[in-house]
């Protein structure tokens, strides 16, 4: 007879030792869960219960020079939906689609998605909100977002560019400047209902999103608007295909207005190309053509190598030069140094830039500037072609010195020829002076003093009488002349090289004027460029002209009275 092995104390003790293992193990599990666990599994769990909403803060204001509002910020509505209380998700995306302009289909996908929370539609008009609210439909809310707003449309729109729908800066001083002018972010913390919906709760718990630094720049909307209008009116005048103007302080660099065509609304980016968002006053380069003249002649008169009055031979209108001709646009036979730049010589200026040689050309072309970056405080600015001496060909010096085998931009140009306004000096361009906090208070200012000596006073102002003469009698600038103010500047016609010959075309040209005034204690210098104007296209036929209107309504606006009338003020006494 076989004994069985374990009794009944044998499985009571074997029982007892499960259970305690058991409890142990639970025991065990507690202690992590409830002690050692317990914060993330709390922030877990509140995860899963909440959801936080970031909202971007108010981005700071852009005043021009007088403190008036060039983009501001509105308070506009935000649709969004908690696909967990959707009823009805394809009735629902029916009839946000219908109001909204919007696919029905791709409407129910996001509704019904796996997110918790998703925009439908953001920062949309309020009259158009106002119409889905009385919608009146499960599962979608709203919430107020800042958006940029131009109040100006199109005026400045290409220093200014605009934001994106998360208020970040995309183009022009939005983009430069983000960092000041974008707020700091704020939240806001939504809950999940007994059916899986977010909702608002009565504690709400909601961070205030900051507001950015406020820009106060050098452009002056008057000036601007006055540049933009001669601009059109020039381009509508001459069918040109496009058109640069710059205004600027020649002594600070301040740019009072920079006007770029074609133009492009800040509001409705969208209904425009990409391509008409570009500056092309610092984007584009082309062969500045005669106004060019003006580096060769200060360069010889401070290297003492041409006197005023000298007489040069102008061959008649033709010269050979290397395997070609170099021609004038008219014959002349002998003119003096000045009446050379007066009367826009090609033959006249390379005798002059001749005696410079091609190394001390090349040198004073880069300090005027150009084949370097002006560093305006803008992004996507082009340094330019200027290629080195060891490059040129037997022809390029005569090229160059009349504004050909180089390429420039607008900004350049005017940045060059205030060296010749101001004494002598080569300007910083910018067009922001200030940023401010909310409250009105200074926080930076920027002023960037004259540096960097091109040429001396003396030739400076040899220059200046020289283009005084450009605008008076006969020379090709008469047409910028005015009443009552002096006027210095030169005119530039260049040949665009057509790209399917790879030569210089006959109908296609830029057409440009420079100018500052009054000549001798200049306020202001303006630079017109035309792309292409048809029919007459010479520089001091269209462009002068527009110098004209420009600066005559820009120095009445300034104040700047007529030279050589007495100023009376008038004085009540009580």
């Amino acid at each position: 007879m076989t004994r069985k092995s374990g009794g009944p104390k044998t499985r009571i003790l074997i029982l007892s030792l499960v259970l305690i293992a058991g409890f142990l193990i639970i025991g065990i599990r507690l202690f992590f869960l409830q002690v050692v666990h317990a914060s993330s599994l709390a922030d877990r769990a509140e995860k899963q219960r909440q959801k936080t909403i970031m909202i971007e803060g108010e981005r700071g204001t852009i005043f021009d020079r007088k403190g008036r509002v060039l983009a501001v910020n509105l308070e506009l509505p935000s649709v969004f939906s908690t696909p967990g209380h959707v009823h009805n998700p394809s009735q629902t995306a029916k009839k946000l689609g219908r109001l909204l302009g919007k696919d029905p289909s791709q409407l129910k996908k996001r509704i019904k998605g796996e997110k918790s929370f998703v925009w439908i539609e953001r920062k949309m008009d309020p009259s158009l909100a106002e119409k889905v609210q009385k919608l009146d439909l499960n599962g979608i809310g709203f919430l107020m977002e800042s958006r940029r707003f131009y109040p100006k449309r199109t005026l400045m729109s290409h220093v200014l560019g605009f934001a994106g729908v998360d208020n970040n800066g995309l183009e022009g001083l939005e983009l430069r400047y983000d960092e000041f002018l974008k707020g700091e972010k704020g939240w806001v913390v939504l809950e999940r209902d007994a059916l899986g919906g977010f909702v608002f709760p009565k504690d709400l718990v909601y961070a205030q999103p900051s507001r950015g630094k406020d820009i106060v720049l050098t452009l002056d909307e008057v000036i601007q608007f006055i540049s933009d209008r001669e601009l059109d009116r020039a381009i509508e005048e001459t069918s040109a295909k496009g058109g640069v103007v710059i205004a600027m302080d020649p002594y600070t660099g301040g740019i009072l207005s920079l006007s770029v065509r074609p133009q492009f609304n800040p509001n409705h980016v969208g209904r425009h190309e990409p391509s008409d968002w570009r500056n092309r006053a610092i984007t584009d380069l082309y062969e500045p053509g005669s106004t060019f003249k003006i580096v060769a002649a200060a360069a010889a008169l401070e290297e003492g190598l041409v006197s005023l009055g000298e007489p040069i031979d102008c061959e008649n209108g033709a010269l050979r030069v290397g395997s070609g001709f170099l021609h004038d646009h008219e014959p002349h036979g002998i003119l003096t140094f000045e009446e050379v730049l007066q009367k826009s010589s090609n033959i006249g200026i390379f005798k002059v830039a001749n005696r410079l040689g091609n190394q001390k050309l090349y040198q004073y072309v880069k300090a005027f500037g150009f084949g370097k970056k002006t560093d305006i405080d803008l992004n996507g600015e082009v340094a330019g072609v200027v290629h080195p001496p060891s490059q040129w060909s037997g022809r390029s010096l005569a090229s160059m010195a009349m504004g050909q085998e180089v390429g420039v931009t607008a900004l350049q140009v005017i940045g060059s020829a205030s060296v010749i306004a101001n004494g002598g000096w080569l300007p910083q361009p910018h067009l922001v002076s200030e940023i401010r906090d909310e409250e009105g208070n200074s926080l930076l200012n920027f002023s960037y003093p004259l540096s960097r000596r091109v040429i001396s006073e003396k030739t400076a102002r040899s220059m200046t009488r020289i283009l005084k003469g450009v605008v008076q009698g006969d020379g090709t600038g008469e047409l910028a002349a005015f009443g009552g103010y002096e006027v210095a500047g030169k005119t530039g016609t260049a040949q665009k090289v057509d790209p399917s010959t790879g030569r210089y075309s006959r109908g296609k040209v830029i057409s440009s004027f420079i100018g500052f005034v009054p000549a001798d204690h200049p306020r202001v210098i303006i630079y017109v460029v035309l792309d292409e104007p048809k029919g007459v296209h010479w520089g001091g036929t269209v462009a002068a002209p527009v110098f004209k209107r420009i600066a005559e309504q820009t120095l009445s606006y300034m104040g700047v009275m007529p030279e050589g009338k007495e100023n009376f003020l008038l004085v009540s006494q009580k």
